[in-house]
């Protein structure tokens, strides 16, 4: 889905439906994770735009000292309780650009499915000052791509979009090692070493129902006025269910990694 600027409040709305229906992250990359960076009960961690914490138990489960940083309040209430019997596990409710915390003082900063929020050039400036010599930024993000399995499924819901939200299936490209790799290379121009990219790939199959209430989860798709969003979304329903019932998203998911001297 795309990303619009200024919409980081609407998660903040539905986080309970977030933390139901957007998708972990596969084993494989906190594997490629802790390969690339070796974390345990000392290390320092940050994790950038907490959400529901989708990505953040395989990090706890190392028994680091984790501070998650999250915008949202109804988020960071969420997330520090779900996570509360984890005793170096804590939230602080702001924005990255505003968070405190002494330089040169972290292991790891990860950010997954959020940094893109973050203006680049301040965020990336931020996670290098912030981070010990050694020490690593992982970023990761799930890229759902249109169903390749169902003939007809996609031509389907771009006619329903092209009336609610012109142009958004139409332009969307799957996600590339091509894309990764100019991601990974972004952060040389802060100072990075070490940068390194893997890809992940998996499929999700939802009813129709369900698929509604995932879309229910965009930011995009939350900020349309609510008459017009449950026209839209029963247009979207009506589509799948006439073609079988069921859609299955083929999902990209990439990890860029980069170390500070």
């Amino acid at each position: 889905m795309p990303i619009i600027k200024g919409l980081e409040w609407t998660f903040n709305t539905v986080y309970k439906e977030y933390d139901k229906w957007r998708p972990t992250y596969v084993e494989e990359l906190y594997e490629d994770i802790f390969t690339y960076k070796e974390i345990n009960s000392s290390s320092k961690v940050v994790e950038i735009g907490i959400g529901t914490g989708q990505a953040t138990l395989p990090i706890l489960e190392t028994g680091c000292i984790l501070t998650a940083v999250e915008y949202g309040d109804e988020l960071s209430m969420y997330a520090k309780q779900k996570f509360n019997c984890y005793k170096q596990f804590d939230v602080v409710n702001a924005k990255f650009e505003d968070f405190e915390c002494e330089d040169n003082s972290l292991d790891l900063i990860y950010s997954a499915s959020a940094f893109h929020w973050i203006p680049e050039e301040i965020g990336y400036a931020k996670v290098f000052k912030l981070l010990k010599s050694g020490g690593v930024f992982a970023r990761f993000a799930n890229h759902p791509y249109k169903d390749k399995s169902r003939y007809g499924m996609h031509e389907a819901l771009q006619k329903v979009y092209d009336v609610y939200m012109p142009g958004v299936l139409g332009s969307e490209k799957e996600y590339s090692q091509e894309n990764a790799k100019n991601r990974a290379e972004i952060a040389k121009k802060y100072g990075f070493i070490d940068t390194a990219y893997k890809m992940y790939y998996r499929t999700r199959t939802f009813n129709s129902d369900e698929y509604i209430l995932l879309l229910g989860t965009y930011s995009d798709h939350i900020a349309i006025e609510e008459k017009i969003r449950k026209k839209f979304f029963g247009e979207i329903k009506s589509a799948i269910d006439e073609l079988g019932g069921v859609i299955t998203i083929y999902d990209t998911i990439d990890l860029e990694l980069a170390r500070k001297p």
